[in-house]
């Protein structure tokens, strides 16, 4: 006859060890969380509380409170109502911190009082990485990844929105009021009498919502971008890969070591586009891992030229593909790809063999821009192939030679954008997943920043974790 498996006896007596250190094993990966905590100078980083009061009640050392963050971030336990049950019930945490129990909002201030010494420990840790010799390469990925912040669409207000609203708000008074026009030819009966209370109080809320909007307005206005968000003042409405969709929220860059996939450096910015972050984000890769030269690959959506030259400049190799602009192309015509661009000649040589020489010179935007095109134009027998004017005209920057240099090392590495793809996407979906694929716990950019250093420092302690396990970093960190 089978049987089941079967669980202890409640009522069993059972003699427990004899000491709490008993019940963590030598390669528990809180053993390393206690080390690293341990062999920091909170004072040197910023941490308040570190010396006690000389009066009041006594308080947590900062130590106590970082060590269970960074174990609840580790964990995917987040919230500081969550911690504190954990604490009092989790094993683990009560070998941690010493059976310590701080209350939730002891340890919800913590994080909101210490962020930049929370991101000074994200950093540290990466410096540990280094020291292992895990960031020897000098090669990175950068990307970056929308993250909706605690902010609904429905309190994030731009100048379309709000004539969208303003429209709908207009459409529905213009109903109401057609239905009190028509209750007002009908005989009068209690039904219709509250029928029409009932709409006048309708128009009468739609009136102070107008009202409302307009005072949005004149905040909105005042705003740089022109955007206001009423519970995250930070957050800001973006655009994610799915057409017609949005969120509002935080664009978070990250550059990742393309060899062990570690985060090198990361930023929160509230920015929705990427274009202006490429040069920035090298540079503090570049800084991180003390490297005199540094390769970085990036998708099209970081193209800059300004950015992609900035780069260069302080010694970061940028490769990423072009983006195709061109409508000629996009009709069947020539494009500009198709230009051969002569320099000892300064002219372009097009497909029918024409010489384009530099006409004039011209800034827009604060680039510098040479044109170029040749009078032949309206009697080539490809004329049709190539433009529907008078003459095809070809526009060159005065640092073109850059991103032609950008391509050619593209072509020579055609895996470069799968690397890409294979290295950077991969942690954005770990942060995601740890998250519970929902939104930042707090409000405003230095809180948002302070959140995501602790998710960065839980994703490199478990790549670490998972590359060499506890008794290498508890090495590292001894020595």
């Amino acid at each position: 006859m089978g049987r089941f498996i079967a669980g202890a006896d409640r009522s069993q007596t059972t003699l427990f060890p004899s000491c709490v250190d008993d019940w963590i094993g030598a390669d528990n990966p809180v053993r390393v969380v206690d080390a690293f905590v341990d062999a920091l100078d909170l004072g040197e980083l910023g941490f308040d509380g570190v010396e006690p009061a000389a009066t009041g009640r006594p308080s947590y050392h900062p130590s106590v409170l970082l060590k269970l963050y960074i174990y609840g971030y580790l964990n995917r336990v987040q919230s500081s109502r969550r911690l504190e049950r954990e604490a009092d019930r989790n094993v683990e945490l009560m070998w941690l911190v010493g059976r310590l129990v701080p209350d939730h909002k002891t340890i919800a201030d913590f994080r909101r009082d210490n962020g930049a010494a929370i991101q000074g420990v994200c950093s540290r840790f990466v410096l540990l990485c280094r020291q292992m010799g895990l960031l020897a390469g000098g090669s990175v990925a950068i990307d970056g990844s929308k993250f909706k912040a605690v902010n609904n669409r429905d309190r994030n207000f731009t100048k379309a929105k709000l004539e969208r609203r303003r429209q709908q708000i207009e459409e529905s008074v213009a109903r109401y009021l057609s239905q009190l026009d028509t209750a007002d030819r009908q005989e009068p009966t209690e039904i219709l009498a509250a029928k029409t209370e009932r709409l006048k109080e309708k128009v009468a809320r739609l009136e102070q919502e107008m009202r409302r909007l307009d005072g949005l307005e004149a905040q909105m206005l005042a705003q740089p971008d022109q955007q206001i968000s009423l519970t995250d003042p930070d957050a800001r409405s973006m655009a994610t890969s799915g057409r017609g969709t949005g969120m509002v929220g935080y664009n978070v860059q990250i550059a990742v070591d393309t060899e062990h996939h570690l985060i090198v450096t990361h930023e929160v910015t509230n920015i929705g586009s990427d274009r202006a972050q490429i040069s920035g984000m090298a540079m503090k890769a570049k800084a991180v891992l003390e490297t005199d030269r540094l390769d970085v690959v990036a998708d099209r959506g970081y193209f800059s030229g300004e950015e992609i030259l900035a780069s260069e400049q302080v010694g970061v190799t940028v490769t990423m593909p072009k983006p195709m602009t061109s409508r000629a192309k996009t009709a069947g015509r020539f494009g500009k790809e198709d230009f051969v661009y002569m320099p000892e000649q300064d002219a372009y040589r097009c497909p029918a063999g024409e010489q384009l020489k530099n006409r004039f010179q011209t800034v827009e935007r604060g680039m510098t821009l040479n044109r170029y095109w040749t009078s032949s134009c309206p009697s080539c027998p490809i004329k049709a192939q190539c433009t529907t004017s008078k003459e095809r005209r070809v526009t060159r920057w005065e640092h073109e030679d850059v991103i032609e240099a950008m391509q050619k090392r593209l072509d020579a590495n055609p895996d470069a954008m799968r690397i890409r793809r294979q290295t950077v996407e991969h942690p954005f979906a770990t942060l995601k997943a740890r998250m519970g694929y929902t939104h930042f716990l707090m409000k405003t950019k230095p809180r948002v920043s302070t959140e995501m250093a602790l998710h960065v420092l839980a994703y490199n302690l478990t790549r670490v974790l998972n590359i060499g396990g506890s008794k290498a970093i508890l090495k590292a960190i001894a020595t």
